[in-house]
């Protein structure tokens, strides 16, 4: 059984993550679509800045963030200032830490599926009087969707496992932001706390392959849809 701390750091942790796919799924998808269909001027500096986090120790990128979005900060004191809102050290910052070194994943897997459609099928649905938008939304994202479900399903499975950044940005505050790794990473430091630790180890292993055939089981029902095979 888990105790009332456990069960904290396993809502937390499914907090954090579901709130991380909200707030990348909308720009990560649009960002992939622009880099796979797009030539614009510093392409590659905008391609080099959303790999990055995956590429920097996540304490480097914790860092950042606290060094950005921190209260003594100009971007984080304006907020405090201006409209009372605190992000370092609560559950917000490990979202934006979770969704910060996540954004890379989803963004590229987004990307190669979005490349794998056939750019024609777009042209033939412009031909015949679609809009961009509704071309997007009735034919590139249907057909890319196996592809967006498997990287949101990484960056979720990612942001359960974040450690480097969200210590950094978010702290370890039992029943605030302390989720499922750093409770391991305290267990770890506290005599005869091994078995606790263990426990949330397999938790967190459950959670990810739960995750990841969910995934394959949805893009499997999205082929079938789109009359691919299963």
């Amino acid at each position: 059984m888990l105790t009332p701390s456990e069960w904290s750091a396993l809502a937390l942790s499914l907090k954090t993550a579901l709130g991380c796919l909200l707030l990348i799924t909308g720009p990560g998808v649009a960002l992939a679509w622009l880099l796979a269909r797009k030539r614009f001027p510093g392409k590659t500096a905008v391609e080099a800045l959303v790999h990055a986090p995956l590429v920097l120790p996540p304490v480097v990128t914790g860092y950042v963030l606290l060094s950005l979005l921190g209260r003594n900060s100009l971007i984080g004191g304006m907020l405090e200032s201006l409209f009372g809102v605190r992000l370092a050290f609560t559950l917000a910052a490990a979202v934006i830490a979770a969704a910060v070194v996540s954004f890379p994943l989803l963004t590229r897997a987004a990307r190669l599926a979005f490349e794998l459609v056939d750019p024609k099928l777009e042209t033939a649905a412009a031909s015949l009087g679609a809009s961009p938008l509704r071309t997007f939304f009735t034919i590139s994202l249907p057909l890319a969707a196996p592809g967006l479900i498997a990287g949101m399903t990484l960056a979720f499975a990612r942001s359960l496992g974040e450690f480097g950044a969200t210590i950094v940005f978010a702290g370890n505050i039992q029943g605030e932001t302390q989720t499922i790794p750093l409770a391991i990473f305290t267990h770890l430091q506290t005599p005869d706390k091994d078995a606790a630790a263990f426990t949330l180890a397999a938790l967190s292993i459950g959670l990810s392959l739960a995750a990841l055939i969910g995934s394959e089981w949805s893009a499997r029902r999205v082929k079938r849809r789109l009359g691919g095979r299963p």
